[in-house]
This record gives C-alpha cells, sequence and structure tokens, in this order.
C-alpha cells in the first residue's frame, strides 16, 4: 500500500444516519399514512435526477408526495425529512481526530441531494473537518459508478493508491477498488478505529 495522503469518507451510514433511504421512507409512510407502494414507486422514478442535482426538492416532492392533495404541508414534510438525520458522534470524533493529523486531506465521497446535504453538513458540524464534500448532487453522478470515483480523484487531485476510502455498503467499496483506491468497510466507531490504526500505523489520541 502507497502512504495514504487523502481519506475519503462516506456520509450517511458512517459519519450519521441514512438521509433519505428505505428506513427513513418507511417512517414516512407511517407518519403522513402514505400509500407504501406508490410512494416508492414515484421515489425511484426520480431518486437518481435528484441526487444528481438535475431537480430540486421541491420537485421531487411533487413527483412522489404532493401529486394529490395531502392533509400536510410541504413544510412539515420536509421537517420530518431533515428530523431523520442523525449524526454518529464517535466516528465524527475520528474524523476530527484525522483532520488534525497534516499529512492527511480529509474529503467526503457520498450520495446525497443537495437540500439533504447542506441541512446534514450543517447538522452534523463537519465543514471544518473537510476540505471538500465530493457529493453526486454537485459531481452529476452517484456511486458506485466508476465516474463518480474519477471525478472525485480528479477534483482532489489525488492518486488512487494514494486514497482511502470508508463506507458502509459493499457495492460502493467494490467499484472504488477496481479503481485501485483502498477501501475499509465500516460496520462501527470501534472497528473504524481499529482499521485506521493498522492502515495508517498511527494511535489516536484517548484511544
Amino acid at each position: 500500500m502507497s502512504e495514504i495522503k487523502h481519506i475519503f469518507f462516506d456520509i450517511g451510514g458512517v459519519l450519521g444516519s441514512n438521509g433519505w433511504d428505505h428506513e427513513q421512507r418507511e417512517r414516512a409512510v407511517a407518519q403522513f399514512h402514505l400509500n407504501s407502494d406508490d410512494f416508492e414507486w414515484r421515489h425511484k422514478e426520480v431518486v437518481a435526477e435528484w441526487e444528481e442535482g438535475r431537480i430540486t426538492i421541491d420537485e421531487y416532492l411533487e413527483i412522489a408526495v404532493f401529486h394529490t392533495p395531502r392533509t400536510f404541508s410541504r413544510e412539515q414534510f420536509i421537517a420530518f425529512m431533515y428530523s431523520q438525520s442523525v449524526p454518529d458522534e464517535d466516528t465524527i470524533a475520528i474524523a476530527r481526530q484525522l483532520s488534525r493529523q497534516p499529512r492527511y486531506t480529509l474529503m467526503t465521497l457520498n450520495n446525497e441531494s443537495e437540500e439533504l446535504n447542506r441541512h446534514r453538513i450543517e447538522k452534523f458540524g463537519i465543514a471544518p473537518i473537510f476540505e471538500a464534500f465530493l457529493s453526486s448532487c454537485w459531481l452529476g453522478v452517484r456511486k458506485p459508478i466508476r465516474r463518480f470515483y474519477n471525478r472525485g480523484l480528479g477534483i482532489a487531485q489525488a492518486e488512487a493508491a494514494a486514497s482511502l476510502f470508508i463506507d458502509d455498503r459493499q457495492q460502493n467499496l467494490i467499484s472504488a477498488s477496481t479503481l485501485g483506491i483502498n477501501v475499509v468497510h465500516f460496520t462501527s466507531a470501534t472497528q473504524l478505529r481499529s482499521d485506521l490504526e493498522r492502515i495508517l500505523h498511527l494511535e489516536f489520541p484517548g484511544a
């Protein structure tokens, strides 16, 4: 393994809860008494466009939820969506400690719509930790497509062999590893700390 210089974190499932994945949508179905099959079908029709920055949250909701009169407002539904984001403080603490090491540049590589992405960056308090947020809404392509990683590496001016990518989903890691990026499959903050100490040959303060 080359000396690691860039470390890329996923956000949803690593630095915090997922933003608008199946478990969050299931809660929305229960909270707002939606037709689950209809909602899921409509969501899948436009989620790629939304997460790749081609439509706004208003356009997404017009198709997925507010195609028919509702007893709740758009503002109430968006507030619920935002409320589903919960930071993982233990993992964020690891990232914060890494950011204090001058030999590493930290960035994110994540699939997210722009509105949720901005909200989560602020709510999780992670803006000071990362040099850049390489998100699907700004890259115009989503994981696990190889072009996503190539664009991220290009923007970061990072070499694949000197990069480490942390994600909770194997399909995202497989695509990254085929390009020569070193990967860590995230399952918990404890596991991540142990893997990073082994790979990077460092000891975290207070570990």
